[in-house]
C-alpha cells in the first residue's frame, strides 16, 4: 500500500499548494506513481499550477463527495494536455491530480453544508488501490478543522510548512502538538521564504530546538517564483536555482518515508 504525505500550514499564504505540487513532480521523476487531492475543497488554487481551469477540470472531488461519480472518475493525468514546459515534463510519467471545484455555487455549497469526511477517507484509500500509487499527496486546508485533522491522523507522513514570522511560529507550535497527539509517525518541518541574509544553518537548529522536530529544508524567498505566479512548476522550469535544489533535497527525505 501507498504512503499518504499531508503538506500543512497553520495560516494561508505560506507556500503550500506549490510546496505539495513540486514534492508530487519531484516523486513522479523518480519514477513513482504519485496523485496530489486538493481538499483544500473552501479555497483550491493548486489546479492553477498545472494548468487547468474550471473548463478544464471535468469531475470534481467536490461530485465525488456527493456520491455523483467514483474517486478514479476525479483523477487528472498531469501534462496530458494542459500545463506550462515544466508540467509537460510529467507528460509520460504517473502523476494525476484531484481537484477541487473553483465554481462559486459549489464552494458556496461546501461552506453551507460540509460534508461526510468519512467519505474523504474512503475516497483518499480508494485512490492508493485503484491507481496503485506509491505516494498520495494531500493539500490541506490551512488551520485546523475536522478534515484536516483526518488527512493528518491517517497520514504516514506530515509536512508543516511555517514562514519566519511569530505568528507562523505560535501557529505551528499547535499544529506540532496536535500531529504528536495523533502519532502522527514521521514529521517534518520546512522553512519557506526565508530571506536570504539569514543564516540558514543556524535558523535550522533554531526551529529544530523550538519544536523538536527535523527540518527537512529551509526555502529562499525567491523573486523569480515570485515572477512565475504559479503558472507552473518551479522546480521543474528553473531546476538550478537555490530554491529547487532545496525543494529536491526535502523530496529525498520526505520519500524515504
Amino acid at each position: 500500500m501507498g504512503k499518504i504525505i499531508s503538506v500543512h500550514s497553520f495560516r494561508g499564504g505560506t507556500g503550500k499548494s506549490n510546496m505539495t505540487a513540486n514534492l508530487a513532480a519531484q516523486a513522479a521523476l523518480r519514477g513513482k506513481r504519485a496523485a496530489i487531492v486538493d481538499t483544500d475543497i473552501q479555497s483550491p488554487g493548486i489546479h492553477v499550477l498545472f494548468g487547468l481551469d474550471e473548463t478544464r477540470m471535468g469531475h470534481t472531488l467536490n461530485e465525488f463527495l456527493r456520491g455523483e461519480c467514483a474517486i478514479q472518475d476525479v483523477a487528472y493525468p498531469v501534462g496530458s494536455t494542459a500545463g506550462g514546459e515544466g508540467v509537460q515534463q510529467l507528460r509520460d510519467k504517473f502523476l494525476w491530480l484531484i481537484p477541487s471545484s473553483i465554481n462559486g455555487r459549489e464552494i458556496s455549497r461546501v461552506v453551507k453544508t460540509g460534508y461526510d469526511v468519512g467519505i474523504l477517507n474512503k475516497g483518499l484509500s480508494g485512490l492508493l488501490k485503484e491507481l496503485k500509487l506509491d505516494y498520495l499527496f494531500i493539500d490541506t486546508h490551512p488551520g485546523l478543522n475536522e478534515e484536516t485533522l483526518l488527512s493528518i491522523a491517517i497520514s504516514d507522513g506530515l509536512i508543516i510548512i511555517l514562514r519566519p514570522d511569530q505568528q507562523d511560529f505560535q501557529g505551528t507550535a499547535v499544529t506540532v502538538d496536535i500531529a504528536r497527539g495523533l502519532d502522527v509517525p514521521n514529521l517534518f518541518l520546512v522553512v519557506n521564504k526565508a530571506l536570504t541574509r539569514y543564516d540558514f544553518a543556524e535558523m535550522k537548529q533554531t526551529v529544530e530546538k523550538t519544536y523538536g522536530a527535523p527540518v527537512a529544508g529551509i526555502l529562499p524567498l525567491s523573486e523569480e517564483m515570485a515572477d512565475l505566479g504559479s503558472a507552473d512548476l518551479f522546480s521543474l522550469c528553473f531546476p538550478d536555482h537555490p530554491w529547487s535544489k532545496t525543494l529536491r533535497e526535502i523530496a529525498q527525505m520526505v520519500l524515504a518515508v
